[in-house]
């Protein structure tokens, strides 16, 4: 049996690493080289860990799975009905099954602008770009050509906006600290509803909102960013806000692949699927993660989360190896971990498990630390990472130290080049 992963991110290595050693010659195909762990995408934007970190090359990750080759390129076409994969490289396929696990992109929502001026923060290369804004606007502040403060508008509430928002208002802190702030700069969070980490439940709403506000960010609710240019945010209040940078966090919808494939968009651009996580009226077609709505037991849909994309991904592993043998598909079954968010330096929220039991504080913080270290591909990546989340915890000032130079450094596995990912220009 052949199979073609379209996807090498969490939902798509997942799959790959499932079929790998059954007999299955997998192909495996993305844009990138590298697979990249989206969570910590914040802190490679806010200088805590270099982008090597979060993103792990393909290659590595199987090279000792013979049956897995991985095919670099831009897809450009997609025959579902062939199981075909076209690239700008060369066509994939035919194979006997199909998992589409291309991810998402950032969802403007039409907000003129947005798209040019803001920037989002859903891959290495958005956090890299961030990064990169940041140190230069940090560098010039306070000059003629910097200007004479810095205000950094992060649009919505979730996850990724509070975390963000967090680790910069940190980094600005320290900067104060250390008097290396030439000029005033904050950070200001907007948000359409009236809760931040709307999942979470009421206690960890008041628990965001007051660390963050402590910490030095303003948060504005029931307002929306309505048009972005390249020194200003409009909002749905009217109101103006001067700056050049806009941190899109805002949502997400499916793949621009979904529109290669010929499947009708459901809900946020994704592809439906069934319990088994099958594309209906596609026979040997599977979509995972990102790209999917991945239905749960209750008859609802699943939130777009790295653990949702890592056991769909394998479970669709699992259901083509069924599927090879002529045994039933089992429909997918989440185990619900909980949900987690990382506020700053001992500060986090953790509602753990289905029954939602909540933590709060250092043992969040530490239990969201173990968790991700654990979820990131790879040794080298792990000790890492955990190195330096070690050196930053000791050495408060090191982010703001990193922030105004050229790189983030990581440790040289001099044993080891092919650890290091294609990041493209830096």
């Amino acid at each position: 049996m052949s199979v073609v992963v379209v996807g090498g991110g969490m939902a798509g290595a997942a799959c790959a690493s499932a079929l790998a050693g059954h007999g299955i010659e997998v192909t495996l195909v993305d844009r990138h080289d590298y697979s990249q762990f989206q969570p910590l995408l914040y802190q490679v934007a806010s200088s805590q860990l270099p982008a090597e970190d979060i993103a792990r090359p393909l290659r590595t990750m199987f090279r000792d799975r013979s049956e897995v080759t991985v095919v670099t390129g831009e897809v450009v076409a997609v025959d579902v009905e062939a199981k075909t994969v076209t690239t700008d490289a060369g066509t994939v396929g035919p194979a006997d099954q199909l998992v589409i696990a291309a991810g998402a992109r950032p969802n403007f929502f039409g907000v003129p602008g947005a798209a040019e001026h803001a920037i989002p923060l859903y891959s290495v290369r958005d956090a890299e770009r961030l990064r990169r804004h940041l140190r230069d606007r940090l560098r010039g502040l306070g000059s003629p050509e910097g200007g004479g403060a810095l205000t950094i508008v992060v649009c919505g509430g979730g996850a990724t906006g509070v975390e963000i928002s967090g680790a910069l208002a940190e980094l600005l802190q320290a900067l104060r600290d250390e008097g290396r702030l030439a000029a005033p700069a904050s950070v200001r969070l907007v948000d359409l509803g009236h809760a931040l980490l709307a999942p979470f439940t009421d206690r960890s709403h008041r628990y965001a909102l007051d660390k963050l506000t402590a910490m030095g960010v303003e948060v504005t609710f029931g307002v929306a960013v309505t048009s972005v240019d390249a020194g200003s945010a409009t909002l749905s209040d009217g109101s103006s806000v001067v700056t050049d940078t806009v941190i899109w966090a805002g949502g997400i919808s499916g793949a621009s692949l979904v529109d290669l494939t010929g499947i009708p968009a459901g809900r946020g651009g994704r592809i439906d699927v069934a319990r088994d996580l099958t594309v209906p009226g596609h026979p040997g077609v599977f979509a995972v993660g990102d790209v999917a709505n991945v239905p749960d037991a209750a008859g609802g849909t699943l939130p777009q989360l790295g653990s949702v994309a890592q056991q769909s991904g394998a479970w669709a592993g699992k259901n083509v190896r069924a599927q090879r043998d002529g045994a039933a598909l089992a429909p997918f079954h989440y185990h619900d971990k909980g949900i987690m968010a990382m506020i700053g330096r001992n500060t986090a929220v953790a509602e753990v498990g289905p029954h939602r039991h909540q933590l709060e504080g250092p043992f969040a913080f530490a239990a969201w630390l173990g968790l991700h270290g654990v979820l990131m591909s790879g040794f080298h990546d792990r000790v890492d990472a955990v190195m330096n989340w070690a050196d930053d915890y000791l050495h408060h000032a090191r982010a703001a130290d990193l922030e105004l130079e050229d790189s983030v450094g990581r440790i040289a596995w001099a044993d080891d080049d092919a650890d290091r990912p294609d990041l493209g220009p830096r």
